[in-house]
C-alpha cells in the first residue's frame, strides 16, 4: 500500500474530506517525548489524529506509516488506518503524519488472550515479501525511538542480530566502556551463536513491543502502533513485553499455546532485551549502563 502524501496540512484534509472541509478545533495529546501529538476536529463532525516534527524530519512519518503497512497487511491484529504524512510550511515548517482517531471506551472480552492470539497469527504471517535478497531485516531502515535502525538484509537471523542490532549500539555507546568492557562484549559478540538460535519461520516484529505502543481499538480489542519493524525472531517481540513491566500472565500462557517457543528462551531473552537497554544507554544516559553489563558479563 503507498501512502499518501501531501504539500500542506490543508490539501491533505481537502482530499480526505472535501474541499468545504476545515479544521474546527485542534487538541493537544500527551504521550510520546519524539513528536507532538493532536485530535484534529473537522466542521463535519470528524476526528483524525496527528504527530508532527520538524520538516526535516518526515523520515520518521515515511517509516512509521511503512511499518504500519506491513503490520496491518498480515490481516492478524489492528492497527490505525493510515490517512497520509506530508510537510507544511507553516509555524516555520513541520512534517506531519495522519491516523484513524482511535476513541476507545474499555477492553474487550477475553481482551488478553485474543491480543496473544492475534500477535502469534502476526508473528506466523508470511513475511518473505518484506525482506529482499534475505531472510531477515525489512524493506528500509527505520527508527527505534528516536535513533535510526538498521534493516539490512540477513540469512541468518543471529548474524542479523548480531551486526544490525547490537554492533551498531555498542559502537554508538562506546564511550561508556573500558579496555576491560570491550574484551567482554568482544567474547559475548563472538559467541553469540552459542546463545541464539535461528528460528523455525521468519516473523514480522512490531521492534519495540511495550505496553505503551498497544493500545484499546475502537472495538475494544488491542492495536499496535509506533512500529519498530522488521523481520526476525518472533521471541524478540515477546522478549521486549517482559522489559519494562510485562503483560498479564494469561497474555503469555495463551501465546506460547498458539505459538510455542523454542526450549533456552529465558536465556535469550536477556540477549534481546540487550538492544533495547543499549538503545535506551544511547538516547537517556548511564542510568542503564549497570544493567547493560550486568547481561554482557552474565552470558
Amino acid at each position: 500500500m503507498t501512502t499518501p502524501q501531501f504539500p500542506s496540512l490543508e490539501s491533505a484534509i481537502h482530499a480526505l474530506f472535501g474541499d468545504e472541509t476545515e479544521i474546527e478545533t485542534t487538541s493537544r495529546i500527551s504521550g510520546g517525548d519524539i513528536n507532538d501529538a493532536y485530535g484534529l476536529t473537522m466542521t463535519g463532525g470528524s476526528r483524525i489524529f496527528m504527530k508532527t516534527n520538524a520538516k526535516e524530519n518526515i523520515s520518521f512519518f515515511t517509516a512509521e506509516a511503512a511499518g504500519l503497512a506491513a503490520i496491518a497487511g498480515t490481516e492478524a491484529i489492528g492497527t490505525p488506518r493510515i490517512l497520509g504524512v506530508g510537510t507544511d510550511e507553516g509555524r516555520g515548517g513541520y512534517s506531519f503524519l495522519l491516523l484513524e482517531f482511535i476513541s476507545a471506551q474499555g477492553r474487550s472480552r477475553h481482551y488478553w488472550e485474543n491480543f496473544a492470539m492475534q500477535l502469534a497469527a502476526m508473528h506466523r504471517a508470511p513475511a518473505t515479501e518484506l525482506v529482499l535478497n534475505g531472510k531477515y531485516g525489512f524493506g528500509s531502515d527505520n527508527y527505534i525511538g528516536s535513533r535510526r535502525q538498521i534493516n539490512r538484509a540477513h540469512e541468518s537471523w543471529i548474524s542479523f542480530f548480531r551486526e544490525c542490532r547490537l554492533e551498531p549500539q555498542f559502537q554508538s555507546a562506546a564511550r561508556y566502556f573500558d579496555r576491560d568492557d570491550w574484551k567482554k562484549i568482544g567474547r559475548f559478540l563472538d559467541h553469540i551463536d552459542e546463545i541464539l538460535v535461528e528460528p523455525e519461520y521468519p516473523s514480522l516484529l512490531h521492534g519495540d513491543l511495550w505496553s505503551g505502543n498497544v493500545i484499546v481499538g475502537n472495538d475494544g480489542s488491542a492495536g499496535l502502533i509506533d512500529p519498530a519493524v522488521y523481520v526476525g525472531h518472533a521471541e524478540a517481540d515477546i522478549a521486549m513485553t517482559e522489559l519494562f513491566g510485562g503483560f498479564p500472565p494469561v497474555f503469555y500462557d495463551t501465546y506460547k499455546k498458539a505459538a510455542p517457543l523454542q526450549p533456552g528462551y529465558e536465556r535469550r531473552r536477556d540477549v534481546y532485551n540487550l538492544y533495547h537497554l543499549l538503545n535506551h544507554l544511547n538516547m537517556f544516559g548511564r542510568t542503564y549502563l549497570p544493567e547493560v553489563k550486568y547481561i554482557v558479563g552474565r552470558q
